[in-house]
């Protein structure tokens, strides 16, 4: 394993550093720590970290066999253009996913939680310096409209929960317990998606992956370990934390999390174009499986924890009862334990967008219904977000017949350039500029 560390040039960097400044206060914390919290792992980089030796041939697709593109003018402008929305996507989703864990940081009740969630925050912000590295490092105006590198990363460097390119990157949480399901379920998204990536035919992109990757497996064990910690503690009677409050976690995330896969007929172009190894109905089937499994041992450890007396094959034997007979086994019933919601529940993209399918994959003809299933299946904090009622409002239109599903899609949050809390939010150059003028007027 070789790797080479990159920086960018030296105003994009500060750029990036401004930006981590506003919103990643605890930044210099973690490092001041690092070594208690994670005594054995190299020191935290931000800088492109770029894979040597990774294979110079395409793996798939049209141009399967050829050799791998290095510059965006040897792509198609088709293909071009298509990559480029990827990794601005990308970005978008990894500073993003700070903002987001930076509001219940402080809830943590936990300090190696909250320090493992302070690493993942920092992880991803080199990944998304990663891709602004992509984004840097060559020529993309021939298919990006005119747009400059600078523009872009102003861009990008401009938005707030609520206008990121993907919905699960738009809501806020509502307690830590939102910190630990969005690792658990979301960063499993991204581990899917960077693995896919992998094979890309544009070089540059695919030997970014595995550093990413190394690190989005510690991603998944911020979410999965407190997880199971949880629910050993509410099986033995913790007043603070109940499986429903995970399971309502679970609600929440994992509709939004299977709709960052894409509409489930789709994936063709990715495939076509290289720059994916699998379409997005046989990744998302993967992921629910892998998420199956994860419910399925937080589940045996709940029994175990419960009944410590018993052995682990005694303790699957027990689930599989619960699972089989949904009724109750020395005080513990089925309904206490946790459940992966059906695949269709929530969606509001997708092949089943605005369908009214409830948590278990049950039918609903009345939207009100239905909504009011949702208040008993999420969290409180979530059904009075502003988030929710525009989803609310969607569905009885597409209910009433008033809205077609393709524009009550469109009604959901999506891109769009706004300013952020900041002035260098509207304009990367405000902590670009050299002359001692322009310090002055900044100070």
């Amino acid at each position: 394993m070789k790797v080479e560390e990159i920086g960018l040039e030296r105003k994009y960097h500060a750029a990036v550093e401004h930006w981590r400044r506003h919103n990643f206060k605890d930044y210099d914390v973690l490092l001041g720590r690092w070594e208690q919290y994670f005594p054995s792992d190299e020191r935290f980089c931000l800088c492109a970290k770029m894979e040597i030796g990774m294979p110079d041939v395409i793996a798939i697709g049209e141009h399967q066999g050829e050799k791998k593109r290095t510059r965006p003018d040897e792509l198609s402008e088709e293909e071009a253009k298509h990559l480029l929305a990827i990794i601005k996507a990308q970005a978008s989703t990894e500073f993003g996913s700070i903002q987001q864990h930076a509001g219940t940081l402080e809830r943590a009740d936990d300090d190696q939680d909250r320090f493992w969630v302070l690493r993942v925050m920092a992880e991803e912000l080199r990944h998304g310096y990663q891709m602004l590295h992509l984004l840097l490092s060559t020529d993309w105006s021939h298919v990006s409209g005119g747009v400059t590198g600078e523009q872009m990363v102003e861009e990008i460097l401009s938005m707030q929960t609520g206008n990121h390119v993907l919905d699960a990157f738009n809501l806020d949480y509502d307690s830590f317990i939102d910190n630990i399901a969005f690792a658990a379920l979301v960063d499993r998204v991204g581990k899917y998606q960077l693995t896919m990536q992998r094979v890309c035919a544009y070089k540059p992109m695919a030997d970014s992956m595995p550093p990413m990757l190394r690190e989005e497996a510690f991603h998944l064990a911020a979410g999965v370990i407190p997880m199971r910690r949880w629910a050993q503690r509410a099986a033995q009677g913790d007043p603070f934390i109940t499986m429903t409050a995970i399971q309502h976690a679970i609600n929440k995330w994992f509709p939004r999390a299977l709709e960052m896969f894409g509409d489930e007929r789709g994936g063709d172009t990715n495939v076509r174009f290289g720059f994916k190894d699998m379409k997005n109905r046989e990744a998302q089937d993967r992921y629910i499986d892998e998420v199956r499994r994860m419910i399925r041992d937080i589940n045996v450890r709940f029994i175990r924890a419960r009944f410590p007396e018993y052995a682990p094959e005694r303790a699957e034997q027990v689930l599989d009862d619960l699972e089989r007979s949904r009724g109750a086994h020395q005080g513990v019933r089925h309904e206490d334990l946790l459940r992966m919601p059906d695949r269709r529940f929530f969606r509001r993209k997708g092949e089943t967008a605005f369908a009214m399918i409830g948590v278990d994959g049950e039918t609903f003809t009345d939207a009100g219904a239905y909504l009011r299933h949702l208040t008993a299946n999420l969290n409180e904090g979530y059904v009075a977000s502003r988030d929710m009622r525009q989803y609310a409002e969607a569905l009885r239109g597409v209910a009433a017949g008033t809205l077609t599903v393709h524009d009550a899609i469109m009604k959901m949050p999506k891109l769009k350039r706004v300013g952020g809390t900041c002035p260098c939010s509207k304009g990367v150059r405000w902590v670009m500029e050299d002359s001692a003028a322009d310090r002055a007027a900044t100070a």
